[in-house]
């Protein structure tokens, strides 16, 4: 509350800059804005490690959003070849590396944070579960987060095909052609999205359009709603308790802290270690041992000549493995159609999670061993198949163990987990919440 006294004796005490904001809030609700977001939003004073990811997201879409419009100042969208006969879009890039002032550091700060972002979105995801952020009144907060990693997803597609490399070429190329699995609209829904009959210029103008334009509006637009609806009911906290049913006399909640200056302060410390490990990767590691950045990704892109393994970068490669484990046809539809179906459901059945568990309590914390033992399994079947989808189909573990039949029950594994939550979660033993924030 000091903060916020301050605040309004700034705007009272007849100085230039107190004029300025008084007059300021007269037309825009700055300092009300100040007050509802900052410093007067209570949060859970128990926040932990966890509650770092949220903050770093935003950090990471503030520096892609800043890379890529110094990227774009030199990068040209343009499949045809040079007088060097190299594709223009590649030679761009190329330019961008070796001439452009600092162009090989805000190329490789754009790179390395399409895969920081991934790694703090999943950490985020991965604390929700942890802690039943999704469930009520957090469901359209959950429901808004799921929407935003589809974007994500959406606009790192869109974004890989910009180097024109021959990984991002044959890439956009498998997973485009995916959609001709599609009963009736297949076909022509392939040809809308590239543009083309095959892969080209049109497909590179419109990806470009779609991934500096189209989608970044929308994932803005969704970031806010996210946060507005965060604030409006509130942070969920490690004991899964409401903060809100205790306050004292002013209204103010027992159990919480505002959130500035508190936690400002405190996500400067993971601002501080995500941006040295951030820094230590774009100095000495920008390819990450070929996931970050593919080697044949510096190979401009040949329509004529095939990698001898395409797989998507690697945020992408658990889906990619669902996609993979459908071999087989059903109700006269080939497998094609239903590992797209596959892939598909095994991110949108992430927004139901709120209404398919049916635990009363929150919070790992208090979970019984039938959540924490199926969540560790659903973490590790998530690794194995991020894994295996960065290896082509005829791998075996350790030479032996073929990796195709793993990737197919794990693939049952992973929507059995979900699918029969609403029974495991609700006959699985708990221990009661307490009243009160525990620290």
């Amino acid at each position: 509350m000091g903060a916020n006294t301050n605040f309004e004796k700034y705007k009272s005490d007849g100085s230039v800059g107190g004029n300025v904001l008084e007059w300021v809030d007269a037309r825009f609700p700055l300092t009300s804005m100040w007050k509802a977001h900052l410093s007067e939003y209570y949060a859970p004073k128990n926040f932990n490690f966890w509650y770092f990811f949220g903050s770093l997201a935003l950090l990471v879409l503030v520096i892609q959003i800043v890379t890529g419009i110094f990227l774009v100042m030199h990068y040209k969208p343009d499949a045809s070849l040079n007088v060097n006969g190299i594709p223009v879009a590649f030679a761009s890039v190329e330019y961008i590396m070796r001439d452009v002032p600092w162009g090989w550091l805000i190329r490789y700060m754009h790179s390395t944070g399409a895969s920081a972002f991934f790694i703090v979105v999943y950490m985020h995801m991965f604390r929700g579960l942890l802690y039943g952020s999704y469930r009520q009144p957090r469901e359209l907060i959950w429901v808004f987060g799921v929407l935003i990693f589809l974007c994500l997803m959406a606009e790192a597609f869109m974004g890989y095909l910009l180097p024109w490399g021959q990984m991002s070429f044959w890439g956009a190329q498998v997973i485009v052609n995916l959609f001709s699995a599609i009963p009736l609209i297949g076909e022509p829904l392939s040809v809308w999205i590239r543009g083309d009959f095959v892969v080209g210029d049109a497909t590179l103008n419109r990806f470009f359009s779609f991934h500096v334009i189209a989608v970044p509006l929308v994932l803005i637009g969704l970031v806010a709603a996210h946060i507005l609806a965060l604030h409006e009911v509130g942070s969920n906290n490690p004991d899964g308790v409401e903060i809100k049913k205790h306050k004292d006399a002013n209204g103010i909640p027992l159990d919480g802290i505002p959130f500035h200056p508190y936690y400002t302060v405190k996500d400067i410390v993971g601002v501080v270690v995500f941006l040295m490990v951030f820094s230590c990767v774009v100095f000495f590691a920008p390819e990450g041992g070929g996931y970050f950045l593919e080697f044949n990704n510096f190979i401009p892109a040949d329509p004529l000549k095939t990698p001898p393994h395409i797989a998507p970068v690697w945020y992408f490669t658990p889906f990619y493995s669902l996609l993979r484990a459908m071999v087989w046809p059903f109700f006269g539809l080939d497998a094609k159609f239903w590992g797209v179906v596959a892939m598909g459901l095994g991110v949108v059945i992430l927004a139901f999670l709120p209404w398919l568990d049916r635990s009363p309590v929150k919070s790992i914390r208090y979970r019984g061993p039938i959540f924490k033992a199926l969540l560790i399994l659903f973490v590790i079947a998530f690794g194995i198949l991020g894994f295996l989808g960065t290896q082509p189909p005829s791998y075996a573990f350790f030479g032996v163990i073929p990796g195709a039949p793993v990737a197919q029950i794990l693939t049952v594994y992973y929507f059995l987990f979900f699918i029969t939550m609403p029974w495991w979660s609700k006959i699985d033993k708990y221990s009661p919440e307490p009243d009160r924030v525990t620290m």
